[in-house]
């Protein structure tokens, strides 16, 4: 195994959002709290140390408690669950969607990433305990972003009506989704691993959330991974009298507006918040909650509210509130003793539109940081990279510009057009001078001139590229190849690529190399050959 270490900024699939955060410049310092360095971390623990109450860890520790009644529980996962009865413990959170067979590969990504901070948090801050949590996105209603995953190029797909918190759904029908992906994986031990723990997953368990537990904690239990459902009836208990401040006053609204108004001065905006962030939970539904007319009311149902109606309902049936993406995060920093949310680059900027709200509701606003991505590079293709003469940095390059530096680093024609174009440029300024000195029409037929000149220059440059691409035809096959083999769709591979087509591989070694060589803090893109 060996791990190269790539700037974000390097790789082109970064916004400038995250770009500019991780170099913590000015026009974004005014959105987040700590920045995840140890000062960061030092500040953070002790904000969340003096605001978390003993009472909210009780309560979470018995949810888990009960949440993991059936699991086949570790002893380091039970051990961080008693942990978190203490006021010295904090946890690090990342979340994901309940996606069939955990869907992108980043999703090992992220909770690798959870991990390894808490053990190198341990290690710098030995008075306090640090537990990675899983964050299970079970209130969720959007089925068709998580109801299949890719395996070697095709879509392993469950179809099924749906309605509802994900969370809750049946697992009635993944038998058939089985039997057509166990045909695709063979029948070497990995792959009987593989069909295994999809079958006790979802085949041995009622709901998608216990299913997606399961899952989490097979991968994951020997390190230690806590992983949490929301959708609780103590924990959301625990949300009461936020789900009523949103209710009467729709603070997340006016608080998260006069963010966005100043954040889309230099940024793209995430998401949009609505009036009220809440929606009504029912067997079979998620509707957004609207206030109309003096009267709440459930969209797309015939339920309506009084206020005290509704006030009361939250307090008999917290359960059936359900926040939103702008109040998800106020939720999860609520009932957890959180110091840092670890997410991809659209999940962080959707979190600096948030910090005046936290600030307003008076709970901390936590840690932000950009989880690690990774490249995975196989050794036949790493020695490819090798003999096509293909670095690791330029291997994210777009396509066509890869290929047109490559074939000018490969032709005999030694012709430099940058230098011919500087040189031309340079001819034209002794011009310029001696326009200055007539009328402005000449000054504008030399600009001209110069334009004309520097654009032909720069078209026959395109001209060769076009005829070397035609001669080099065998190279620039391979190179595309490769790169479409590495970035499927032109896109990062952990978007696209589901888990199991590197466990059938190199089994438990892939998680292991993994969690070798994932380093959260260096705030870098790991391109790791195995």
């Amino acid at each position: 195994m060996k791990v190269t270490q790539i700037p974000f900024k390097d790789t082109g699939f970064f916004s400038t959002t995250m770009l500019d955060y991780l170099e913590q410049k000015e026009a974004i310092q005014s959105f987040y709290n700590n920045f995840p360095d140890s000062l960061g971390f030092h500040n953070q623990i002790e904000e969340k140390e003096n605001s978390h109450s003993l009472q909210s860890r009780f309560v979470l520790v018995e949810a888990l408690k009960k949440q993991y009644t059936n699991v086949d529980i570790s002893d380091k996962t039970q051990e961080n669950i008693e942990l978190l009865k203490l006021k010295n413990t904090f946890t690090i959170t990342t979340g994901h969607q309940l996606n069939l067979f955990t869907g992108p590969l980043y999703f090992l990504y992220k909770i690798i990433c959870a991990i390894n901070l808490a053990e190198e948090l341990s290690q710098k801050f030995t008075d306090k305990n640090f537990v990675p949590v899983y964050w299970m996105a079970t209130e969720d209603h959007d089925f068709d972003e998580i109801n299949y995953f890719n395996f070697e190029g095709k879509k392993v797909q469950w179809s099924r009506n749906d309605g509802g918190a994900v969370g809750r759904f049946s697992t009635e029908g993944l038998d058939a989704v089985l039997a057509v992906f166990a045909t695709q994986l063979g029948g070497s031990k990995n792959a009987t691993y593989l069909k295994e723990l999809f079958s006790k997953g979802y085949l041995e368990h009622n709901n998608l959330a216990d299913a997606t537990r399961y899952i989490a904690n097979e991968l994951f239990k020997e390190y230690g991974l806590v992983t949490l459902d929301g959708d609780d009836t103590s924990l959301k208990q625990l949300f009461i009298p936020f789900i009523k401040d949103e209710l009467e006053n729709q603070t997340s609204y006016k608080q998260v507006s006069k963010t966005i108004a100043s954040l889309k001065e230099n940024y793209k905006i995430q998401v949009n918040p609505r009036e009220i962030n809440l929606f009504y939970l029912s067997k079979n539904s998620r509707e957004r909650i609207v206030f109309e007319n003096g009267v709440y009311k459930v969209n797309n149902t015939s339920i309506t509210f009084s206020k005290s109606e509704i006030l009361k309902a939250v307090e008999e049936n917290s359960l059936d509130f359900s926040p939103n993406v702008i109040m998800r995060p106020l939720y999860q920093e609520v009932v957890l003793p959180n110091i840092c949310y670890l997410g991809g680059g659209g999940e962080i900027a959707y979190w600096f539109e948030l910090k005046a709200y936290f600030e307003k509701v008076n709970i901390p606003f936590p840690i932000l940081l950009l989880r690690n991505s990774v490249q995975v590079v196989s050794e036949k293709q790493q020695k490819k990279l090798h003999n096509l003469g293909v670095s690791h940095k330029e291997l994210f390059l777009k396509q066509h510009k890869l290929l047109s530096k490559k074939v000018l680093e490969n032709t005999a024609i030694e012709i430099k057009f940058k230098e011919k174009i500087k040189y031309l440029e340079s001819q034209f300024s002794e011009l310029k001078e001696v326009a200055k000195q007539t009328d402005i029409s000449f000054m504008n037929a030399v600009s001209a001139q110069e334009r004309k000149q520097v654009k032909g220059l720069e078209n026959l440059q395109k001209r060769l590229i076009v005829a070397e691409k035609r001669r080099q035809k065998d190279l620039v096959e391979r190179i595309a190849a490769l790169q479409n083999e590495l970035l499927p769709n032109q896109s990062l591979e952990e978007r696209q690529r589901n888990f199991s087509e590197y466990y059938l591989a190199f089994g438990d070694n892939f998680i292991k190399a993994l969690k070798e060589s994932l380093k959260p803090l260096d705030l870098a893109f790991t391109v790791l050959e195995l």
